[in-house]
C-alpha cells in the first residue's frame, strides 16, 4: 500500500478520490495517455486502495476508506494530511 502511494500521480489520485468520491477514473488523468492511466488505477486495484467497477463503457472507481480505516487505522488521513502540507510548503516557496 505504501508503494502504491509513494508515487505522486497515484497519491494526487487517491487525494481527487478522497474529495470527490466515486468517479469515471478517465476523471483521474484526463491528459495521461490511457495506458499509464490503466497502470496507475491497476496498481491502486491491486494495493487494495481503490474499488473498480465497470458501468457500461465506463471504469468507476473510488477509495476503499472504511476497509483502510478498519485495517490501517488513521493511515490515509495521515499520508493525505501529509501531502495537503506538501503543497502548501510548495506554495509559500
Amino acid at each position: 500500500m505504501l508503494f502504491a502511494l509513494s508515487e505522486p500521480l497515484r497519491l494526487n489520485m487517491v487525494r481527487m478520490l478522497a474529495e470527490q468520491g466515486e468517479v469515471d477514473s478517465i476523471e483521474l488523468g484526463p491528459e495521461l495517455p490511457r495506458t499509464t492511466l490503466t497502470h496507475h488505477t491497476s496498481l491502486l486495484r491491486e494495493s487494495g486502495i481503490v474499488f473498480v467497477r465497470a458501468q457500461g463503457r465506463k471504469c468507476m472507481i473510488r477509495l476503499r476508506d472504511d476497509d483502510l480505516e478498519e485495517r490501517f487505522p488513521g493511515l490515509l488521513n495521515t499520508v493525505l494530511s501529509g501531502y495537503e502540507h506538501a503543497d502548501e510548503d510548495e506554495e509559500d516557496a
